[in-house]
């Protein structure tokens, strides 16, 4: 009855909350069911708003809320430059890829990512690309959802004292249920509600910290010469507000770019251009969607910074450690019933947000580009085959996250650098370089994979002096160069002219 008591709000706005997302699902049921078209891509028929809101809420998840935010805890506010990193990568995404993403994806007809890549190549070799790229998803996304699952269950064992496991399951199988019911549909409109949370749960949670010690001069004198100490044990004094003073500017630019290169690599981003239902809706979300994400991505990236100013010496020196628990602890430091729910709904809907988009391209992914390559099924046979996809890789997902293999931030520049190094080239290529041939985009994405995992696995975590440099810098600049050799050296093997005029004829919006 104490725990009710005390927890009674927090646990009402967060079932209310979880209903509304099931009922959003359950709304779109029958018509996500009657087809493939409907249940991958919502028919091409979503409105500019939406795709706006769903994409920004799918690029900034509870690894972003939580993990990115509590990353801020232990290097300070120059942490704040990976956001600027990212937004600058968002708007890349919607100038550079948005456009020609839908149409030429809607010339092809295609409804995956690896669909797209083996329509666009056009080869015996076309197959193997979409293969591989579907592989390449199911490995990435998995450390993905792992980050996200790990995010949540901290924050509901810190505020509701949810064991940890119990945290995981929930968030994990609640967005696997309304994905499997309405596809892409339900993902899409959850999204943009959940956007729209998430924009003002950013706003409030960096007001937290400066509420509670009484205001922006006194938060900023306080953690701008602290006692704390940082992980190694040493004094922080003034480096919470000094650029660089505790991290490497080479880190920084290294989870930047894994992570703000996810959004023009990603197949979750990317499916988002397929959605969208004309050129004056693409417009629209061109303009509004870095904004939105900007904004946030200010509030959140130096929050853990600010979280300083809240916490004791002790507290501190637990937190420097376990920096994925800071956005719980600033919020059982508040101790206020109305703005804790608040705050767990919107970190929710943030780890949903993001969970339904890579639950769904799993289930695409194994199914349609890897079992339908090979064995062809009739479309009912596909949309219920996909729902037991994803309901198996959740399994697989939350027995991963019961034991993490890294932090949050890790886990998704991880998952940002595979996709990066394996798709960007292909993507690019595909989209802008009539050149570009199947063999150049194969070998990319196998270089760009093994490279990712052998400097990470290599030399990164083995050699003290390359620790900074993330995997996606080298296995990034490897994959390009190699898409442009091999496409250089292949071009009898460049798709007919009929092909690409098809593709090219039009690239305006």
């Amino acid at each position: 009855m104490d725990y009710l008591a005390q927890n009674w709000f927090v646990i009402l706005l967060t079932i209310v909350y979880i209903l509304f997302c099931l009922g959003i699902g359950w709304h779109f049921k029958k018509k996500a069911a009657s087809g493939v078209r409907e249940y991958y891509i919502a028919k091409r028929e979503v409105p500019g708003w939406v795709i706006s809101l769903a994409f920004f809420s799918t690029s900034a998840s509870t690894n972003t809320y939580i993990g990115q935010a509590g990353k801020a805890f232990q290097y300070g506010l120059s942490w704040a430059w990976v956001g600027l990193i990212w937004a600058f990568f968002c708007v890349i995404a919607w100038l550079v890829l948005g456009p020609r993403m839908r149409n030429q994806s809607a010339a092809l007809k295609s409804f995956t990512v690896p669909d797209y890549f083996q329509s666009r190549y056009k080869s015996d070799l076309s197959k193997s690309i979409r293969i591989l790229s579907a592989v390449a998803i199911l490995f990435a996304t998995m450390f993905y959802m792992v980050g996200i699952a790990k995010g949540c269950a901290h924050v509901l064992e810190s505020v509701l004292q949810i064991p940890y496991a119990w945290g995981a399951f929930l968030i994990i199988f609640i967005t696997c249920a309304y994905t499997i019911w309405g596809g892409m549909y339900s993902v899409l409109w959850t999204d943009a509600i959940q956007g729209i949370i998430m924009f003002g749960v950013a706003i409030l949670m960096v007001s937290l910290p400066f509420i509670y010690v009484g205001g922006v001069e006194e938060l900023m004198t306080k953690i701008s010469e602290t006692d704390h100490v940082t992980k190694a044990g040493q004094p922080i004094g003034s480096g919470l507000v000094s650029f660089g003073m505790l991290v490497s500017f080479m880190y920084i630019l290294g989870i930047g770019l894994s992570i703000g290169m996810k959004q023009i690599s990603d197949p979750k981003s990317l499916i988002r251009f397929y959605s969208i239902d004309n050129a004056k809706s693409m417009k629209f979300a061109m303009i509004w969607t870095p904004v939105f994400l900007g904004v946030s991505l200010i509030c959140v990236m130096g929050l853990g910074a600010l979280v300083h100013g809240m916490a004791t010496e002790e507290e501190a020196a637990y937190l420097i450690n376990h920096t994925d628990e800071v956005v719980g602890f600033m919020l059982q430091k508040m101790d206020n019933q109305a703005i804790s729910g608040i705050c767990v709904a919107g970190l929710f809907a943030a780890g949903m947000s993001s969970l339904a988009s890579v639950i769904l391209i799993v289930g695409t992914a194994f199914v349609k580009d890897i079992w339908d390559t090979w064995k062809p099924q009739p479309d009912e046979q596909i949309i219920k085959n996909t729902k037991w996809a994803m309901f198996f890789y959740c399994l697989l997902v939350f027995a991963i996250s019961l034991y993490p293999p890294a932090g949050i931030v890790e886990l998704t520049a991880f998952a940002g650098a595979v996709f990066a190094a394996s798709f960007f080239p292909s993507i690019f290529g595909g989209l802008y370089l009539k050149w570009g041939t199947d063999l150049g985009a194969l070998s990319s994405m196998v270089v760009g994979m093994i490279s990712t995992v052998v400097w990470r696995f290599g030399f990164r975590l083995r050699i003290e002096s390359l620790k900074d440099i993330h995997e996606i810098i080298p296995a990034f600049l490897i994959s390009c160069v190699v898409y442009v050799g091999v496409s250089l050296m292949s071009q009898s093997r460049v798709p007919d002219e009929k092909h690409l005029k098809r593709l090219f004829k039009s690239m305006r919006l």
